[in-house]
């Protein structure tokens, strides 16, 4: 008798020809890295939905959310400038501190009364007057102080300036060139103390 072949012993039947198979629980690597892409995107899924279901708890500066990235001190609540608070409709108000000096911006319905509380404007006085402030260059968006975050101030603008270092700048009417914009954003820079 010759040669029965491979995996055919005489007088016995043939033997299946051994498989390279994985051991058992293990996966080919293929299906490895299916199942790692799947876990990976599970757990990102998962990540992001925890950081948009506490995002208001994500740390602020300061653990004020009004603090723009960098200010060194926490203004109170109630934010005095130039020893007058802000008006009290004061929405969008962001604030940044540094070396002993403060710029904080807000949106307000209540501005020229502001201007006149604070003495910035002399009762009486009118809000334009060149004693008091000067016009800002039109055309040109403002710029807002260095570290200072939040929606910029649209043009044109009025400059106020104090004796004592205050200074606020507020949106003027593109319209009317004797009122404010309504609601209007001011940036007021003041020395804390």
């Amino acid at each position: 008798m010759g040669d029965a072949g491979p995996g055919i012993r005489q007088g016995g039947a043939a033997e299946p020809a051994a498989e390279k198979r994985p051991a058992r629980g293990r996966l080919r690597p293929g299906r490895r890295a299916a199942a790692l892409g799947i876990g990976a995107l599970a757990l990102a899924g998962c990540a992001s939905g925890a950081v948009w279901l506490f995002r208001d708890d994500l740390p602020h500066p300061l653990g004020d959310e009004r603090a723009c990235a960098g200010s060194e001190q926490r203004l109170p609540d109630r934010i005095l400038a130039h020893g007058t608070p802000i008006p009290s409709d004061a929405a969008d108000v962001h604030y940044f501190t540094r070396n002993g000096g403060a710029a904080v911006s807000f949106r307000s319905g209540l501005l020229p009364d502001y201007l006149r509380d604070a003495g910035i404007v002399p009762a009486g006085a009118d809000l334009f007057d060149e004693r008091h402030g000067s016009v800002g260059v039109a055309g040109e968006p403002y710029k807002l102080p260095d570290g200072l975050c939040g929606p910029a101030l649209r043009s044109p603008v009025w400059h106020y300036h104090s004796v004592d270092g205050v200074r606020v700048t507020v949106e003027r009417s593109p319209l009317y060139g004797d009122a404010l914009r309504f609601p209007a954003r001011a940036v007021i820079t003041y020395p804390l103390g």
